[in-house]
Parts: C-alpha cells; sequence; structure tokens
C-alpha cells in the first residue's frame, strides 16, 4: 500500500466513525488520585474505563486515564494533585480522602470523587443536592452499615461479648465511623476495645496491645489499612480473631467477612458524572449520590481455620463465598 493510499483509507474510516465520536474528537485527560495501590484499587479504576466505553468514549482517542497511586501515604495527595494541575487534566478523579488535596489545588478542574464518607462535614459540597464549587461525587455516608456489620459478625461468633475496633485516627472519615460504631454496639450490648494507629508501624503493635481483650475484630475503612491488609489479616489470623470490614478486597485478603457499598459499581456510577461533565454539566449542579449496591463476602477457608461455622441462612445472603 502507498502513502498516498494509506492516507486515504485512514480519512475514509474516520468518516465512518460515529458523529458523537468526531465531535469528541479531542483527547481529554482524566486524572485518577487513587489514595491506595494498583493491586487494591485497580479494579475500581477499571470499571470506570469500562463504563466509559460504554457511554461512548473510546480510550486513546477520546480520552485517556493518568493514574497516579500514594500507596497509603496521606502526603502524597497534595503532590499528585498539584501535578494533575500542571498537567491541565480535564477532569480529577478521586476518592473522599484524597479529594480536599485536589480541592486545595484547584478551583477550576471539575473533580469526581467516586467514593466519599461524609462530603458534607470534609467540606467538599456545600449540600448533597446542591454541592457548589467544582466538586461532586458518591457518598458511602451509611450510618446503619457499622450496626449491620456488628450483627453479621455477632452471628457467627457464639456469645460475642467484647469486639476490637482497628482504626487510623488520623482520618476524618474513621473518625466519623468510630462514632457510629461506637453507637451501635452500645445499642447491641457490646464492649469496644479501641485499637488506634497513625502509620503501617503501629499496627503491630496495636495487636499486641490487644491480647485477651477481644473476641473479635472490626476495622475500620482507610486506605491505610486497606494498604496493610495482608498484615491485618495475618495478625488477626493468628491471634484468632473474626474479622470484619467494609471493603470486599479485605475478604479476598484472609478476612472473614466484608460488608458494604460495591466499589466498583461506586467506580462505574463515578463514570456517569464524567460523562455528564465532559459533555458541558457543572459538578456544581449534580447532586452527590448515594450506594444502590452491598455486597455480603464470606471467606469459608478462614471459618475453618478459626473453627468457626457459617449458619446457612447467612451463607445464602451473601454475594461471594471465598472457598
Amino acid at each position: 500500500m502507498t502513502r498516498r493510499q494509506f492516507i486515504t483509507l485512514l480519512g475514509s474510516t474516520a468518516a465512518t466513525w460515529p458523529l458523537s465520536v468526531r465531535a469528541q474528537s479531542k483527547l481529554r485527560t482524566i486524572g485518577y488520585l487513587g489514595s491506595g495501590s494498583p493491586s487494591a484499587q485497580g479494579p475500581w479504576i477499571a470499571a470506570f474505563v469500562q463504563r466509559m466505553r460504554e457511554l461512548g468514549w473510546i480510550e486513546g482517542v477520546t480520552f485517556v486515564v493518568e493514574n497516579r497511586w500514594a500507596e497509603g501515604r496521606s502526603e502524597r495527595y497534595a503532590e499528585i494533585a498539584a501535578e494533575f494541575v500542571r498537567l491541565n487534566v480535564a477532569i480529577i478523579l478521586t476518592e473522599g480522602v484524597a479529594a480536599p488535596a485536589a480541592q486545595r489545588a484547584t478551583a477550576t478542574i471539575p473533580i469526581v470523587f467516586a467514593v466519599a464518607g461524609d462530603p458534607v462535614g470534609a467540606g467538599l459540597v456545600a449540600s448533597l443536592a446542591r454541592p457548589g464549587g467544582n466538586v461532586t461525587g458518591l457518598s458511602i455516608q451509611q450510618p446503619e452499615l457499622a450496626g449491620k456489620r456488628l450483627e453479621l459478625i455477632r452471628k457467627v461468633v457464639p456469645g460475642l461479648r467484647r469486639v476490637a475496633v482497628l482504626a487510623n485516627i488520623g482520618s476524618n472519615n474513621v473518625a466519623l465511623e468510630m462514632v457510629e460504631v461506637q453507637t451501635a454496639a452500645r445499642t447491641l450490648g457490646l464492649e469496644i476495645a479501641w485499637m488506634e494507629i497513625r502509620q503501617a508501624s503501629d499496627i503491630t503493635p496495636a495487636f499486641d496491645s490487644l491480647i485477651g481483650r477481644a473476641e473479635a475484630l472490626y476495622v475500620c475503612g482507610d486506605p491505610l489499612v486497606n494498604a496493610n491488609r495482608v498484615q491485618i489479616n495475618t495478625l488477626a489470623l493468628g491471634a484468632r480473631l473474626p474479622t470484619i470490614h467494609g471493603f470486599r478486597e479485605f475478604a479476598e485478603a484472609g478476612a472473614l467477612m466484608t460488608y458494604g457499598p460495591n466499589f466498583p459499581d461506586l467506580f462505574r456510577r463515578a463514570g456517569d458524572l464524567v460523562d455528564k461533565i465532559l459533555r458541558g454539566a457543572k459538578p456544581a449542579d449534580l447532586p452527590v449520590e448515594q450506594p444502590t449496591k452491598f455486597d455480603l463476602v464470606i471467606n469459608l477457608t478462614t471459618a475453618k481455620a478459626l473453627g468457626l461455622t457459617i449458619p446457612n441462612n447467612l451463607l445464602a445472603l451473601a454475594n461471594q463465598v471465598i472457598e
């Protein structure tokens, strides 16, 4: 094929693209500020990319995602946000814990958080109905979730009275969850043993201080603990503590159970918000949405290792059973 023939073929191929694609021919860069690691959050961003494709965007032609991972180090949030501002990305996609750093870095680039604990309390939005500013997204602020997790672990651990709670007290979102856990525990008649951490090096000493003080472990959701989930699950198993968490990745890494919003689904829905913004909508006018899909994941291998029997009615409710 001659060069002239190739150019002619390329032009005729472009002419057959849908009008919507040709109208979007400008490549839009989406900067993803990931608070954790690719191994933990890679499936989430993959769900987002898939949704973008479904909405008519062509990866590498009409949009591209630049991924940056903080690996659980909060000091990296501001650095990554500043880099995206320098790159002049079209949109910054992130999670609630890192969103404030993005918000401080720019008041003009749209910001979409796929996950946030308390976006109003964190100052990300003025209200859920009318966010205002350049930020919107999806909130997982669900106070009843803490109570449901405690009820689930109580169904599996006979005579449960004392629950350890592992929490990164340096996180605003975790502070909210800690209050919810304490309220739910009081209602259920459970005692709480707090395990407070601020960095990865605090995890092992926290477990050392827990010996004999609890019969189960509740882990508050946070990028720091998610990045160290294998270590936490190993220590919990060594201490014979059945563990419950909100992220399904914890069960996949060895925790007994997880119950919480389906994060890939939240990132898919973030794709809908990004699509609307790229087509001209303003974040200020897009209401913050709530999760609609929740998953219960049970790890039977861990249950057997702990000598626990999972009730059949609970297994029937599980979205995933790991064997």
